[in-house]
């Protein structure tokens, strides 16, 4: 048991993704400046994005430390960036809209949410 715990405790200590956040190859300053233009703060509640105190959709803070996206999607880059561009492919009839993002638009957007920890 001692070594199980122990191999658990290194295994812990050792994870990149416990201290970073995982490597989207997006841009998070554009990111932030993107989810202000697309208008996610109309629905949701976003730190460090100007007007984004939406209560319609869920509140963004945290996001990048969730294990599921929608409920259902493992919380991973490529998920984050399939979900903000096809919310609807995801879950169909939720109320999170289909904006029309870019997938460079999506990495972008994906690298600012995966800041907020």
């Amino acid at each position: 048991m001692r070594l199980l715990s122990l191999a658990f405790a290194i295994t812990l200590a050792s994870s990149p993704a416990a201290a970073q956040p995982p490597e989207t190859g997006g841009d998070p300053a554009r990111g932030a400046a993107l989810i202000r233009d697309y208008g996610c703060g109309a629905c949701h509640q976003i730190p460090g994005v100007a007007d984004a105190d939406g209560l319609v959709g869920p509140p963004l803070s945290n996001i990048a430390l969730r294990v599921y996206l929608a409920g259902m999607l493992r919380n991973t880059p490529d998920n984050m960036m399939f979900w903000v561009r096809h919310p609807q492919q995801v879950v169909p009839g939720n109320v999170m809209p289909d904006m029309g993002v870019t997938a460079p638009d999506a990495r972008d957007i994906t690298a600012y949410l995966y800041t907020l920890r």
